[in-house]
């Protein structure tokens, strides 16, 4: 594989956009692209779901504790996701990010139809290995992909109705997984989630076009970047990070952020169906609407917040997600400790929109303090702390506690429920990172167009 040249690459701009720095249009077909990159990131999530869904009746069948099912349906993901997904950043900042989004979707989609022809958990295992190596290729090219079709002003808002795929993929993920393992047995969510993924693939390979890349930004000099290295680029993009005290901050709440909120709703099915008694079919039906109604609505009213004054003062978004982060901690430890199912269910309807309010605006905000050749490896950067916490650090960490507590406390089955309440503060700590991002973002966004 040949070394990309030291600038950005010279490629002839789609049709509608002007081909010079700071002056181009947003390319026509922005809007597609992005309802198609959507509709991805839904798959990606979707397959999150459906797992975290089917846990319990994964550790039934196969006789798990909660610590093994913790590593098989989130760790054996999550540690090829992170590590992989730093590499396939650095190419997407080099190479054709459509293509490498194309293959990553065929990858983690056949795999995920493979996981419902498992027998065993030691093949389910290689399944979710392989489902995260592919996963890894789908958030970075697609943010990086969008940064070029809308110009800045525009790219949280752009940003935050990409996340409403995350609210698609969680539906999908719990009443469809849901209902579908209750009328066929588990093995049959992970088919009809995986079948359809193959299909999008090679829509994306066919339909989408690849950007110059950096043609809607003013930054018009080199990137500085000689030839290719995959953890060079990394390294400099961290580097980067570390001199920008927003992108820092932003880094890390969103990724304490994910660790709090996601790391609690890996094990939320698990819990409802444990401790207040629910079908795998129920628990789905009662999160499904959640995600998909509640979650839709909290990202589009995080989108219409940003998009009016994001340009003219970040402060206000990084002030408002850490206001958010901070109130909506309070429920998510409540729902929790209570006994209750209807209080649960109430407090559930707080809590999940919220998961979805900070997603698109801190990916916007991000993209807005990092340059045009580092976008896709400083999404990586985060996307690799997020999922750290919340695919490896969350599922094995509840497990554990949850094994713990069983074996020398009086929590018997209640244990899931206490490592749960262990996670549930750590809203907080991301409520702070997010606000001390707001201090210097105005200059750092300067600095980095």
């Amino acid at each position: 594989m040949s070394a990309a040249p030291a600038g950005p690459p010279a490629v002839t701009a789609p049709r509608g956009v002007e081909n010079r720095p700071g002056g181009a249009r947003e390319p026509a077909d922005r809007w597609y692209v992005l309802a198609l990159l959507t509709v991805v990131y839904a798959l990606n999530i979707a397959d999150r779901f459906s797992i975290s869904t089917l846990i319990e009746p994964i550790r039934q069948d196969l006789h798990l504790s909660d610590a093994r099912v913790g590593f098989l349906t989130g760790v054996a993901l999550g540690i090829f996701y992170v590590v992989v997904g730093l590499p396939v950043a650095a190419l997407a900042d080099r190479f054709n990010r459509r293509n490498i989004l194309a293959i990553s979707l065929l990858l983690w989609s056949g795999m995920t139809a493979l996981c419902g022809l498992v027998q065993s958990a030691g093949q389910l295992m290689w399944a979710r290995f392989a489902v995260g190596i592919g996963e890894a290729g789908g958030t970075p090219p697609s943010t990086s992909l969008l940064a070029d079709k809308f110009a800045p002003a525009r790219r949280p808002m752009a940003l935050t109705l990409f996340a409403l795929g995350a609210c698609l993929g969680a539906w999908l993920g719990s009443s469809v997984a849901g209902t579908a393992a209750e009328r066929s047995g588990w093995r049959a969510a992970f088919l009809v989630l995986g079948v359809p993924g193959i299909v999008v693939a090679l829509l994306v390979r066919a339909t989408v076009r690849e950007p110059r890349r950096g043609a809607l930004d003013r930054y018009t000099g080199n990137p500085g970047v000689g030839s290719f290295r995959v953890y060079g680029k990394l390294l400099e993009t961290l580097r980067y990070v570390r001199t920008q005290r927003s992108a820092w901050h932003l880094l890390w709440g969103g990724s304490v952020a994910t660790l709090w909120s996601w790391g609690l709703m890996w094990w939320t099915p698990a819990f409802l169906q444990r401790s207040h008694h629910l079908s795998v079919g129920e628990a789905g039906a009662l999160l499904g609407p959640m995600h998909l109604l509640a979650g839709t609505a909290s990202t589009l009213i995080a989108g219409l917040l940003v998009s009016g004054r994001v340009a003219g003062d970040p402060r206000y978004v990084a002030r408002l997600l850490s206001v958010v982060v901070g109130v909506l901690t309070v429920p998510s430890v409540l729902l929790y400790a209570t006994h209750s199912l209807s209080s649960a269910t109430l407090l559930l309807w707080i809590f999940v929109p919220g998961v979805y309010f900070y997603i698109g605006p801190i990916l916007g905000l991000l993209q807005n303090v990092i340059p045009a050749p580092m976008r896709a490896s400083g999404c990586a950067l985060l996307l690799f702390f997020a999922n750290l916490g919340n695919l490896v650090v969350a599922p094995q960490f509840i497990g554990w506690a949850s094994d713990l507590l069983r074996t020398h406390s009086s929590a018997g089955e209640e244990s899931l429920r206490w490592a749960l309440l262990l996670l549930a503060p750590t809203g907080w700590w991301a409520a702070w990172h997010l606000w001390r991002s707001g201090i210097t973002i105005r200059a750092d966004q300067a600095r980095a167009s």
